[in-house]
């Protein structure tokens, strides 16, 4: 016993300076069994004479890992510059096909290049921020509650009114009838603040600034050629994006149903714009430009951040998606944000039904404007219908942070909203089938009542014309297109925003087709004016049916609330149908002629061979301008006046219109 201390003893004297040895030699490695001379590597003899048979493979294994291990660690430690150069590497490569896309043809490139420019333009602003935005904000921070910004205030609203007035003035000297949309506008104003629930706490500075808004956007996107051509550009590439749902359809259901069923072109529509809107919800991008729009328009109108929030969402999603967004603060909300909350979902559309409405033949950048004009439209009459007399929890600057998708990939995502959207697609398709068998059906008692006291035509569309007429006059429609216009906006309001759609649709492609105007003292189309203004009327989920959907999807957020969510529901509808009314009524103020008219002299000098909308519209001028005297050959005047081919003309017209000047 007392030798093995004393050798333990000495193997741990002897320790110390074993290690210090192997350390100070580059060329020796410590191992269990102590130096080993040659470095990492034993020979199969050494292993073999330690009696255990494992010393060969595992020492092997060292010295084999070890290259792989020392290159791990030298890629963690440089990681973060390996990350750099490959991003720079590929913005080189993206920087070369980018400017190669554009020298070759600029025309076909456009979209990458907006595309691009968009990234770049929040690349810089997130740039600014992070160097920037706190010493701006140091800079702004005195000015917040001075004299000055109250004179800024005033200054500006007056340079606003006095700029109105000169607006309407000049630029309805021209075309008068756009004061009768102006006109409409102050009519619906005073309506709501006449139903308010508050008169005196109504905040003029939110309801002006959503009306300003709304009208700023309205001239940018109607009036402005830039804004036009972008909007016009924006619904073609949309238009050209959901006519890949054809590939799908075509392949599940077949050519011919895609080509002539409405339910297998339409609703497909639905599923694939579902999917995609989720997949962009799983990336982020849904919730960031949210959160953009919502901060825009808080810090503007002075709303809340959760009802702003819920608002800006509906622009993208629809009236029961939204508040989902909101859903851990709807139990703290006062009234005002929830008749807000629920009065941007009658106001607007989801990005969803909207490819449907496209699929129609609707005009997508009307569709897309409208949609987003009627946001601060939205919090604005809520807030006129609706003061705020509550304290609200939700006035922080800061907003509401909203969350990724729960979704762990992208299959799942696109996986789980073409799921959920054949929801949508199913409730699209029952709602129409029950709407349009109600409606025949309505029509056919009318239509037997009327008979009985020799009323005939008795329909509903026809009470809806007669009793609308005036309000639809109100908004800039011409008269003898206000019945057909009021027919569509009572059958959105009392039934389906979808059947309205379909009728309208119905009526331009009468028009694009080149019917006559006029059959048997009945119109057959309303113009390209008053198919913008009732594009931008339809345009909202205001109607009764909606109730039922905006109450039993709240009321499962928080069920506690019932009962002011049902006080509140009555009137954010009405508020909601008023703000697509007014949104119609800037359209009409807005809009113009656009494009170069037809040279009717050159078409009609060219032999027609079918019926479009440039034919009509010429040969309609070449009848006017024709005068018969007896027997003698017609007259022309005007631009037909001294041609050789106005009689060929003449006669060419009509072969396919019925008017005196053909007798």
């Amino acid at each position: 016993m007392g030798q093995e201390k004393e050798k333990t003893r000495g193997r741990e004297a002897i320790a110390p300076s074993t290690v210090e040895t192997g350390m100070d030699n580059p060329g020796l490695e410590l191992t269990e069994e102590g130096l080993n001379p040659e470095g990492t590597r034993r020979t199969e003899e050494q292993g073999q004479s330690l009696g255990d048979g494992l010393g060969p493979s595992i020492y092997q294994r060292r010295s084999l890992l070890q290259p792989f291990t020392r290159a791990r660690s030298f890629c963690k430690t440089h990681a973060s510059l390996f990350k750099k150069i490959l991003l720079g590497l590929l913005c080189l490569a993206y920087a070369a096909y980018f400017l190669a896309a554009c020298i070759l043809n600029f025309q076909r490139a456009l979209a990458l290049f907006v595309l691009t420019c968009l990234v770049l333009l929040v690349l810089a602003h997130r740039s600014l921020k992070r160097l920037f935005g706190k010493k701006l904000t140091r800079c702004v921070k005195p000015f917040k509650n001075s004299c000055l910004k109250r004179w800024m205030k005033w200054v500006f609203a007056g340079v606003a009114l006095v700029g109105l007035i000169l607006w309407l003035a000049l630029d309805t000297a021209q075309r008068p009838e756009q004061l009768m949309s102006f006109a409409g506008i102050c009519m619906f104003i005073l309506i709501l603040f006449a139903f308010s629930k508050h008169h005196r706490a109504v905040s003029w500075r939110t309801v002006l600034w959503g009306l300003g808004l709304q009208f700023v956007f309205g001239i940018l996107v109607i009036r402005t050629d830039p804004g036009f051509s972008a909007f016009q550009w924006l619904g073609d590439q949309i238009q050209i994006f959901l006519n890949y749902t054809v590939a799908g359809s075509s392949f599940v259901f077949g050519d011919m149903l895609v080509k002539n069923a409405f339910a297998f072109q339409a609703l497909p529509i639905i599923i694939y714009f579902g999917c995609v809107m989720s997949i962009l919800y799983y990336l982020g991008l849904v919730q960031w430009v949210v959160q953009k729009v919502a901060w825009f328009l808080q810090i503007t109108m002075g709303t809340t951040a959760t009802e702003t929030l819920a608002v800006a969402g509906n622009i993208f999603v629809g009236m029961t998606e939204a508040p989902l967004l909101i859903r851990p603060y709807l139990a703290d909300m006062t009234l005002s944000e929830i008749h807000a909350v629920m009065t941007g979902g009658f106001a607007t559309i989801s990005g969803t039904v909207l490819g449907a409405f496209i699929s129609f033949g609707i005009e997508a950048s009307s569709l897309i404007s409208a949609s987003v004009m009627a946001a601060p439209s939205a919090l604005a009459l809520s807030k006129l219908v609706y003061p705020e007399v509550e304290e609200s929890k939700f006035k922080n600057k800061e907003g509401v942070k909203l969350p990724r998708g729960k979704e762990t990939n992208v299959l799942e995502a696109a996986s789980n909203g073409a799921t959920d959207a054949i929801g949508l697609a199913t409730n699209v398709a029952a709602n129409l089938i029950a709407f349009l068998a109600v409606l025949a059906f309505i029509n056919a008692a009318l239509s037997w009542l009327g008979e009985l006291v020799d009323i005939q035509g008795l329909t509903f569309q026809v009470i809806c014309s007669y009793i609308l007429r005036p309000m639809v006059f109100m908004m800039g429609v011409e008269w003898a297109d206000c019945p057909m216009v009021a027919e569509m906006v009572g059958i959105k309001f009392f039934t389906n925003e979808f059947v309205a759609y379909q009728q309208l649709s119905q009526y331009k492609n009468k028009r694009l087709s080149g019917m006559e105007e006029w059959i048997e003292g009945e119109k057959q189309w309303i113009s390209v004016r008053a198919e913008i203004i009732t594009t931008f009327s339809l345009c909202g989920f205001a109607n009764f049916s909606s109730i039922g959907i905006t109450l039993g999807g709240l009321t499962s957020m928080v069920p506690h609330r019932k009962s002011d969510l049902s006080k509140t529901v009555v009137s954010a509808l009405f508020t909601g149908a008023c703000v697509s009314l007014i949104s119609a009524c800037v359209a009409g103020i807005l809009y113009v002629p656009r494009g170069a008219e037809t040279d009717c002299v050159s078409f009609l000098n060219t032999s027609i061979t079918n019926r479009t909308y440039e034919a009509y519209v010429c040969c309609r001028g070449l009848f006017q301008s024709t005068s018969l005297s007896g027997t003698n050959a017609p007259s022309f005047s005007g631009p037909w006046e001294n041609k050789e081919f106005s009689a060929i003309a003449l006669a060419n017209c009509c072969e396919f219109y019925t008017n005196a000047a053909c007798a």
